[in-house]
């Protein structure tokens, strides 16, 4: 939801294909960026605190965009700097809460929890943008943003409500780029990783490109509005969820 109704307001503001992909830009690269670092952390910190401080930041964020943009004082480079911030907090967030799951459930169950995250996210990625489109064409991008926020506190209370049994807690050795660079070699010397990460970054340069236009073919091409970019966003959702 929140990115079909950023992705719109930026298109209703400017009009501009370049500014819908210098937005997405924005988005995605302080993940590149400090993912590495922030899988450091997230093997050194207490990832419970880390995920709380993550779910709560977004929400934050969220809000602040809600606000700006309901009150119409919205501007494309407030936009901008909120993406990126939101970026920042997506590179540590999900590092910490993908091995949060293990402090969660425990080795046994883990597979299961994987399977059990992976699928409700993939839920997400496909209802969420009919909604979006949805509600963006009746009351606007603003309570998008302001739905996505209020979203934060149920699970914001869920993660202080968790009484954890198991600490997975490690005894760090050496410097956190001695163990930056072992990770890339171990990703550079495993076949299956090396693979994945290749397919993976073929995929995000030839093929997302086009998901970040979809404003343009919605409204342009189809004639679509706010509403046919969620309903033109779906079905892309569901060929993204299929690709193992």
């Amino acid at each position: 939801m929140q990115s079909i109704a950023q992705d719109w307001l930026v298109y209703r503001l400017t009009g501009s294909s370049w500014l819908l992909g210098v937005v997405a830009f924005v988005n995605q690269i302080p993940v590149l960026l400090l993912a590495p670092l922030a899988g450091i952390i997230a093997d050194r910190m207490n990832r419970h605190r880390t995920v709380v401080i993550t779910q709560a930041s977004s929400m934050i964020l969220a809000l602040i965009l809600a606000t700006l943009t309901l009150t119409g004082l919205i501007r494309v480079w407030e936009i901008m700097i909120l993406a990126t911030l939101f970026g920042v907090v997506i590179a540590f967030d999900v590092p910490a809460r993908q091995a949060f799951l293990m402090d969660m459930v425990g080795r046994e169950d883990l597979f299961n929890a994987i399977a059990l995250n992976s699928s409700m996210y993939n839920s997400a990625r496909v209802i969420g943008p009919a909604i979006a489109g949805g509600l963006v064409a009746w009351i606007g991008e603003g309570w998008c943003f302001f739905s996505n926020g209020v979203s934060y506190i149920a699970v914001i209370i869920g993660l202080l409500m968790m009484h954890l049994t198991q600490q997975d807690s490690r005894t760090s050795h050496g410097s956190a780029l001695e163990h930056m660079m072992e990770g890339f070699g171990f990703a550079r010397r495993t076949a299956p990783v090396r693979s994945l990460l290749l397919m993976i970054g073929i995929v995000s340069l030839v093929a997302m490109p086009y998901t970040v236009l979809m404003p343009i073919f919605a409204d342009r091409i189809l004639h679509g509005g706010a509403r046919g970019l969620g309903w033109l966003v779906e079905p892309l959702a569901w060929v993204r969820c299929s690709v193992p």
